[in-house]
């Protein structure tokens, strides 16, 4: 093999490589854009492609082109199966088996894989062969890689979430003081999504054993129990996820706790921090304090402008938290949350089950 033939061998591969890592994002990018209206999502893909064409600059796009032999690339007679196993259902992932040698991954679920993947593989093709002309080029394109992993992750948690929590409209905040045990019983029969327990008072121990109470009333229900602040204690007492404030551990520290399949939720008070907790790969997000609670002290209301914020950029379900009441609800549905999270509106047990049922509707509506 001469030099020249050599050249044009290697800005082919190059041209190539930019063109299915360009074309796997953008599928990405419209799904995010078009199908879930993800405002921020959408921003960071078409970021992570600004970068990559800028990155490129540093490779003569010319002799890319003119190394370009589409009609003489022989990987365009070759085809698997598996290439065409698609369903079109959304983004919930519905499974379905279609005798694939290899294990599919259907309908939206699987479009993003193969895309993030494709991406994923002509980042690394433009690296390995743009070590050849440009090393700056190299380590560029290697940074942009490290995002795109970490965009997936991102990606891949909000429609987890979505999927997990599609139906979720109602969370319920609890302690453990008076007769808890029956207010969650009346919450499980009434059709609480999920259900939070958070008690300053208590030792880890009688954590532990409380939460397990809760997970057993819990278990084989709709209602989903979570832990407040503590991973470990979440994974101790069975529960089904953990709730993270803005000063407990990352979502990334506590995944490492709690595993893949565990729900993790964050606090944000800003919609920077909204942002950060769906880069994180978090399943849900609270958003507030938006009124003065009854429950907890907050030296600062970010109010419905924060909700409104949110709920047009993001899809990472959200529920808007504090100091919300059957009689201010109509105030939040506005602002676009489609979920709440409330306290002291369900301390009343007589009546607990009614203003759940209240709830669920008027957020069904």
């Amino acid at each position: 093999m001469n030099d020249k033939h050599s050249e044009f061998s290697l800005f082919r591969i190059l041209d190539a490589a930019f063109n299915r890592t360009t074309e796997g994002l953008r599928v990405v990018e419209d799904y995010a854009r078009l199908a879930i209206d993800d405002g921020f999502l959408s921003a960071e893909l078409k970021r992570l492609r600004h970068d990559l064409t800028e990155a490129g600059k540093g490779i003569d796009r010319s002799q890319r082109m003119h190394a370009r032999d589409t009609l003489g690339d022989v990987g365009t007679e070759i085809e698997l199966p598996s290439e065409y196993e698609r369903t079109a259902v959304d983004e919930i992932g519905v499974q379905s088996s279609v005798g694939s040698s290899e294990e599919p991954v259907q309908g939206v679920a699987g479009t993003i894989k193969a895309n993030f993947s494709r991406a994923q593989q002509g980042l690394r093709t433009i690296e390995e062969f743009s070590k050849l002309i440009d090393i700056d080029v190299a380590k560029k394109i290697e940074q942009i890689r490290y995002r795109c992993y970490s965009l997936e992750k991102a990606f891949n948690a909000t429609l987890s979430g979505r999927r997990e929590l599609v139906d979720a409209s109602l969370y319920a905040l609890i302690n453990s003081q008076g007769e808890w045990e029956s207010r969650v019983k009346a919450m499980v029969a009434a059709g609480v999504d999920l259900v939070q327990l958070r008690d300053k008072d208590r030792t880890d121990r009688e954590l532990v054993s409380i939460g397990r109470k809760i997970a057993e009333l819990t278990r084989n229900s709709n209602t989903a129990f979570i832990m407040n602040d503590r991973a470990d204690l979440a994974i101790a007492a069975g529960a089904d996820g953990v709730h993270l404030g803005q000063d407990d551990l990352t979502v990334g520290e506590a995944r490492r706790i709690v595993g893949p399949s565990k729900l993790i939720g964050v606090s944000t008070h800003s919609l920077t921090q909204a942002r950060e907790a769906v880069s994180e790969g978090a399943d849900y997000i609270g958003v507030g304090p938006v009124f003065p609670s009854t429950t907890k002290h907050f030296e600062k209301h970010v109010g419905l402008t924060l909700v409104r914020e949110v709920s047009a950029e993001i899809k990472l379900p959200m529920f808007a938290i504090g100091g919300i009441t059957l009689g201010n609800l109509s105030k939040v549905i506005e602002a676009g949350a489609c979920g709440v999270a409330v306290s002291g509106a369900m301390n009343g047990l007589g009546e607990l089950e009614r203003v759940v049922r209240e709830f669920k509707r008027c957020l069904a509506d």
